[in-house]
């Protein structure tokens, strides 16, 4: 036991002694490696070059932010064609509509609220317009433009079906001793039907004058349902005028010709369903018996509209064509409408496969169809079928509607651009600074308003 314990205290002190030393070596290794590190940098340090001045460095930090600014700016740059843009929707505009007169574009917006714009120049920095309020749960789905621009046709879209209202102003006259003429008051709803196709959704609405025939030129509403039917409405009274069933499925749309003589209506087959309306001596509907059908489409026809003239029709359909078709003819003796022209439509995906226009709306001269498909807008000659010029993005989303002005509108701006001052004839107008304009409504929340394009290059 005595011997044991001299050797663990040895043991110990040697332990000790030798962990002291590897300690030592370890940290005197540590700080040479510190030494060898730190040095270079203090010889770098020397050479550093003097930083540059403060205003100097912020110049790289300015090239970025000026060349996003020039993106920026190139991205708002306008399509030559595009003469202005009206803002302000809370929603998609799902419908627009000009008055007779052109100086009024009525929209319809899923917001719940439809507008009427002034359009005293197209290419003014700002519009008035008229608001008008839905009733509460519903959404306005398209509207018309009735006898005047102070009376609106709106068809509105509830849970339970779809409603028709009609707004219209009255004439209030000043007093004999009264100086002011007193304010207008809002448009009232002067008559309204509801489940007017039962539960089923409007799907277009229009309307035009009856002028045809014994037609008393008061204005007649076609609203065309989702189902097969189709309703004729008296724009004035809400009198329902006529009823068609294009027993086809499902509709897709339905117009009245500029007379209003006929209706056709595009639906789930290839044909094209025409009716026509006969007025009696007092101007009154007397009755809507089918007319006559199209026929020469191999798919489905996708739109179609009425000349100025209501006796040619221009259809779109999937197969990839355009038609024009003669529809004055003696259809009472059996005679079919006529072909006169196909085009092809100048559209194709990746794969090249040729697409289908979405909608069409013919210029009030007849010389010039708007087309769309999706966000994109094109221009064509009705007499080439050539493409006279096309918006790729006219919308930053789908097009839900588009029409021509009936008449023409003051531009002055864009009547003032060198880039398209020696146009002469090319557009409707007098040189007095006014052309023929086209409006889309888009999903985007925007309607936008578009000179028609030239028409040297046909």
């Amino acid at each position: 036991m005595d011997q044991v314990l001299p050797i663990a205290l040895v043991s110990l002190l040697l332990g000790t002694a030798i962990a002291l030393i590897f300690f030592k070596n370890y940290f005197l290794k540590r700080k040479s490696e510190i030494g060898s590190i730190s040095k270079p940098e203090l010889h770098s340090d020397l050479h550093k070059k003097p930083p540059k001045p403060t205003h100097q460095s912020k110049k790289p930090l300015s090239k970025p932010h000026s060349h996003v600014s020039s993106d920026k700016d190139h991205n708002k740059k306008h399509h030559p064609l595009d003469l202005n843009t009206l803002k302000g929707h809370g929603d998609s505009v799902t419908g627009l509509c000009f008055s007779y007169d052109g100086r009024s574009l009525a929209t319809a917006c899923a917001d719940g609220v439809v507008r009427v714009f002034k359009l005293d120049d197209a290419s003014s920095k700002s519009f008035k317009f008229l608001r008008i309020n839905v009733p509460a749960g519903g959404h306005p789905v398209a509207v018309a433009f009735s006898d005047d621009a102070s009376s609106v046709v709106v068809a509105s879209q509830t849970l339970s079906g779809s409603s028709l209202y009609m707004w219209g102003e009255e004439k209030v006259k000043a007093a004999d001793d009264s100086k002011q003429q007193p304010k207008l008051p809002l448009p009232d709803i002067k008559w309204e039907h509801h489940k007017i196709h039962e539960n089923r959704a409007v799907l277009t609405l229009v309307g035009t004058a009856s002028t045809y025939g014994s037609g008393d030129g008061s204005t007649i509403v076609a609203s065309c349902s989702e189902g097969t039917d189709i309703k004729i409405w008296h724009g004035k009274t809400g009198k329902v005028l006529g009823n068609v069933d294009t027993n086809q499925l499902k509709n897709t749309m339905a117009t009245i010709s500029p007379n209003g003589r006929f209706i056709a209506a595009a639906a789930f087959t290839a044909d094209v369903k025409v009716w026509e309306i006969v007025y009696s001596k007092d101007g009154s509907v007397k009755e809507v018996p089918k007319a006559m059908q199209l026929k020469g489409h191999k798919s489905a026809v996708t739109w179609l509209c009425f000349t100025p003239d209501s006796e040619q029709i221009i259809t779109a359909s999937k197969d990839g064509s355009i038609r024009i078709w003669n529809i004055n003819v003696r259809y009472h003796l059996d005679e079919d409408p006529k072909t006169l022209k196909v085009f092809m439509i100048p559209l194709h995906d990746s794969n090249g496969a040729t697409l289908h226009y979405d909608r069409l709306s013919l210029s009030p001269d007849g010389r010039i169809l708007a087309a769309t498909h999706g966000s994109m807008l094109q221009w064509l000659c009705v007499e080439t079928g050539k493409v006279l010029d096309t918006a790729d993005n006219a919308h930053n989303g789908d097009i839900t509607w588009i029409a021509w002005a009936p008449k023409t509108i003051p531009a002055g701006v864009y009547r003032r651009n060198k880039a398209l001052s020696n146009q002469k004839d090319l557009r409707a107008g007098n040189g007095d600074g006014q052309t023929f304009v086209l409006a889309t409504a888009s999903v985007d929340k925007k309607v936008k308003l578009w000179a028609a394009p030239p028409l040297e290059s046909a």
